[in-house]
C-alpha cells in the first residue's frame, strides 16, 4: 500500500469543500471512510453539503497532518461526487464509517448519527496533489 493510501486510511477528519449559492466555497471537515479508490462520508439530505451537491457535484478536500516539520504531511484532491440515497446502501457504508470513530455502533451516539444519515457522499478523485515537509 502506497504512504498517501495508508495516511488516508489512517487520518480521521477530511475537510470537503463544495460550491454554494453564489458560486461561494463551503468547507466543512467531516469523518470519512477511504477505499483505496473512493471516499465515503454519512450526512443528511437537509445539510449545506448535501444541497450544495445535488445542484454541482464538484468537491475539493484535503487531509493533512502536522505542523513543523519534518512531520507535514497532506493529501488533497478536486473530483466529482455522487450522493448514494438508497436506503440499504447507505446504512451499510454509515456503518463502516461509524466504525473508524467508535469501537460499536451500539454507542448511543454512533446509533444518532446512524440514524440521521440518510445519504453518502462519495468522492471520486480525479486531480490528487501529495505534500510533505
Amino acid at each position: 500500500m502506497s504512504k498517501k493510501d495508508e495516511f488516508l486510511k489512517t487520518q480521521k477528519i477530511l475537510r470537503l469543500a463544495t460550491v454554494g449559492k453564489n458560486k461561494t466555497p463551503h468547507i466543512v471537515p467531516v469523518w470519512y471512510r477511504y477505499s483505496g479508490k473512493k471516499f465515503y462520508i454519512g450526512t443528511n439530505t437537509r445539510t449545506q453539503k448535501a444541497k450544495n451537491l445535488k445542484k454541482n457535484d464538484r468537491v475539493s478536500f484535503c487531509v493533512d497532518v502536522g505542523i513543523n516539520a519534518p512531520n507535514i504531511y497532506g493529501v488533497m484532491g478536486q473530483g466529482k461526487s455522487n450522493l448514494i440515497l438508497e436506503e440499504e446502501k447507505v446504512k451499510t457504508i454509515a456503518k463502516k464509517i461509524l466504525l473508524r470513530y467508535f469501537k460499536t455502533i451500539e454507542n448511543k451516539s454512533a446509533k444518532e448519527l446512524l440514524e440521521d444519515t440518510d445519504c453518502i457522499i462519495e468522492i471520486i478523485p480525479e486531480k490528487v496533489s501529495v505534500w510533505s515537509y
